[in-house]
């Protein structure tokens, strides 16, 4: 475990500097988009009731009040979370082709080290896994100091305050804070598995190279197919003959076994036949 430990630690120390950046690039970006909306809201508002002769009610019914969900509806907002997403896209890729393509080949000496190979492949899946959590957990930070300053820019009759719970549902952000336990186990059960599937598809191909691309193409294939199994046969053969909860629970099932055989292929190939 200690082994396992150290791996994790390592691959999150290769990471942590372009982290740090993504995690500046979205506290400043959101942090700025608040305070351009707020004073850009409260200019307008000053506009409407001194020039226009506007009165507060007649201009809140016309404009209505801004709050965060307001904001969260931007590229301020939105913009640095999208990016966050698609650098960790591309890492799960480029956390291994960086051990073989990079300048001393590094693999050589990775899986050489005096721990089961497995730990290699799990310590680069948890070191994803962090990185998300970390950046989801950063959100739930930003939110009261995002609502502090938008309380001392924009006067309380012009603003809907909201707790953090409500900011965890906006509809944009439901795949970060889903609603239920549910969504929860679907969303990031989901992810993992993803994740796991495009490493053994990784491993396919540093395996059997050029088949190797086929390889992990139809396997990659194979395990959406039968993670979506159910969901197939209870729409198309069965007419929506399953409830909710039993077809969350055949996909809890499949996703599990999809789960399982990707962690048990690409523990055989990084075994038996991955080259390095």
């Amino acid at each position: 475990m200690s082994r396992y430990l150290k791996l994790v630690n390592f691959e999150f120390t290769r990471f942590w500097k372009l982290f740090v950046v993504l995690m500046g690039v979205t506290i400043v970006s959101q942090i700025i988009g608040v305070i351009y909306k707020a004073r850009k809201y409260v200019s307008q508002s000053n506009q409407m009731i001194y020039e226009e002769h506007l009165s507060k009610s007649e201009f809140l019914e016309q404009f209505g009040t801004l709050s965060l969900l307001n904001i969260s509806q931007t590229l301020w907002f939105i913009g640095p979370i999208g990016l966050c997403m698609v650098v960790l896209l591309i890492y799960v890729f480029f956390i291994w082709y960086r051990d073989w393509l990079g300048k001393n080949t590094f693999i050589y000496r990775l899986l050489m080290l005096p721990t089961a190979r497995l730990h290699v492949y799990l310590a680069k899946a948890t070191t994803i896994f962090l990185f998300t959590i970390s950046l989801v957990a950063m959100q739930l930070v930003l939110f009261p100091i995002e609502n502090y300053i938008l309380k001392m820019i924009v006067p309380q009759e012009f603003r809907t305050d909201l707790s953090v719970y409500e900011m965890t549902k906006f509809p944009d952000l439901q795949i970060m804070f889903p609603n239920t336990f549910t969504e929860f186990v679907l969303y990031y059960g989901g992810g993992i598995a993803a994740v796991m599937i495009v490493f053994t598809a990784i491993l396919f191909e540093r395996s059997y190279r050029l088949k190797g691309v086929f390889y992990g193409l139809l396997y990659s294939a194979a395990s959406v197919f039968i993670f979506l199994l159910p969901l197939l046969v209870n729409t198309f053969i069965l007419n929506n003959y399953f409830y909710p909860l039993e077809l969350f629970f055949m996909e809890l099932g499949t996703g599990i076994l999809v789960l399982a055989g990707a962690i048990w292929t690409g523990n055989f190939l990084i075994q038996k036949k991955v080259r390095v």
